[in-house]
């Protein structure tokens, strides 16, 4: 019976610890208001002790709650160390804000990444349609990622920016990693302003070549030239595409620029195995995209121009987020040239399931001649994880039909055009900054291998230390 008081006082510091470590994690990162709301139950019960035990035992349990209190700063503060020094926030505040956003979709996490980006200037390449008797079409390569997650930042940025430059509108998918993700996406006005004013200088050309593949090691590039500029739609399916380094875009324009003035350059970003690295420069795979690049400028520069229609679809579709497909559903761009029909089909979501790509492409190959399958790399489809690509949760059965409808929508849609390219520079836009995430996960990694330990040994100190006080107070 003289245990009774003991294992009950320490317990409830173990309750109030527990508590306070909980509160200050999803309900609010300052302690000065979660003492109190986590003392709550433990100092109830604690006066109810009182009445069975005496004040000796109140007064060993506020003793308890100070140590039990003192061990949680203590590890919080060495917790929260490894990103102050490093990136100058707080671990328990970005937790806060990350689980505001899940439940009602906060925008606090703008604010830490805004403490931690930085400015950059980018290019971005855009073509442009102008059709008789028929509405406009943009299409347009980003070269900063639609990133990094839900509504944060510019998770959302191809939605944003088709919003802006009006309804035909395609936002592909540049050269980008989550290095140039959006930290803000009003900043996604920049993007709108470049491709407004390089729309400006436009220079408009009735001719187009057919399109035709051109294939170096694991790369697969759809080429097709207007005028002046070269739409390059590049894939390595079925072998895994993921985000380039934007070094690699800046790479293939500038060695297609020799023989036209402006160059659109899109990932496809259409075959998703695993959640993987980025293509870096100076790697096989980003010398097989410049070689292929190389190859479809320079054949394609020898072939003569013809007159051409363009024609524009979209389809909305009964999918969601969670299965994978974004607000702006599935976009076609049909070009018709000496009798052929191509077909850039634009899926706003991030990425394709492996061997999806190929089973709706041989569809449409029966609709028309040539065709492409496209991303967006949308991520508002990805909340808690990475993986979440079009044809994963949804069969590529059940979606050919609404890809289909859209590419009918384009080729009904048909009408003479003509066509000009625009290359704008998108200046002191912020994005998380060149290594960042990588920095970022890193510290979070080396965080979490002592956590658990950390947590382990503060907690056995303090007991000791209960045991101490027992000893002295009682």
């Amino acid at each position: 019976p003289n245990l009774y008081p003991v294992v009950f006082a320490v317990a409830l510091g173990v309750v109030f610890a527990t508590r306070l470590i909980v509160l200050v994690a999803i309900a609010d990162y300052r302690m000065s208001r979660m003492v109190p709301a986590a003392a709550l139950q433990s100092i109830a019960a604690a006066i109810a002790g009182t009445f069975y035990f005496g004040m000796d035992f109140l007064y060993f349990v506020l003793a308890l709650h100070l140590l039990f209190g003192c061990g949680v700063l203590l590890f919080i503060w060495l917790v929260e160390r490894p990103l102050k020094k490093n990136f100058h926030i707080s671990a328990l505040h970005f937790i806060d804000a990350f689980i505001a956003h899940n439940t009602d979709g906060d925008k606090a996490l703008d604010e830490f990444f805004m403490e931690i980006g930085e400015d950059v200037y980018v290019q971005q390449a855009s073509l442009f349609f102008r059709r008789e008797g028929r509405g406009d079409i943009t299409f347009t390569v980003p070269n900063l990622h639609p990133g990094p997650m839900g509504e944060i930042g510019g998770a959302n940025l191809p939605k944003v920016l088709h919003d802006m430059l009006g309804p035909d509108t395609f936002v592909a998918h540049g050269c980008a990693t989550h290095d140039f993700n959006l930290i803000s996406e009003s900043d996604v006005s920049l993007m709108a302003d470049a491709v407004k004013a390089s729309r400006r200088d436009a220079v408009f050309s009735e001719g187009a070549t057919a399109s035709r593949r051109y294939t170096y090691g694991t790369v697969d590039i759809c080429a097709q030239g207007f005028g002046d500029t070269l739409l390059l739609v590049a894939t390595r399916s079925p072998e895994m595409t993921e985000d380039l380094e934007y070094a690699i875009g800046l790479a293939v324009m500038a060695e297609c620029q020799g023989r036209y003035a402006h160059v659109a350059f899109v990932d496809a970003h259409n075959c998703m195995v695993d959640v993987t690295e980025p293509i870096v420069a100076g790697s096989l795979t980003a010398y097989e995209y410049w070689k292929a690049a190389e190859e479809a400028s320079v054949e394609c520069a020898k072939v003569p121009l013809s007159s051409f229609e363009a024609g524009s679809g979209h389809r909305a579709v009964p999918f969601s987020r969670e299965d994978g497909f974004g607000d702006l559903g599935i976009m076609a761009l049909v070009i018709h040239v000496e009798g052929q029909v191509t077909a850039y089909v634009l899926f706003d979501g991030n990425n394709v399931e492996h061997g999806v790509r190929e089973v709706l492409r041989d569809h449409l190959l029966t609709v028309v001649d040539e065709c492409e399958i496209m991303t967006t790399d949308s991520h508002v489809v990805n909340m808690l994880s990475g993986r979440n690509p079009v044809g994963c949760r949804i069969t590529a059965e059940e979606i050919i039909p609404y890809v289909e409808e859209a590419v009918r929508a384009a080729v009904a849609d048909l009408a003479p055009a003509e066509a000009a390219g625009g290359t704008g520079w998108v200046e002191g836009v912020t994005v998380f900054g060149s290594n960042r995430i990588s920095q970022l996960a890193s510290t979070v990694n080396a965080m979490l291998t002592f956590i658990a330990p950390l947590g382990v040994a503060i907690l056995l100190f303090a007991f000791l230390l209960s045991i101490v006080a027992y000893l002295v107070l009682l």
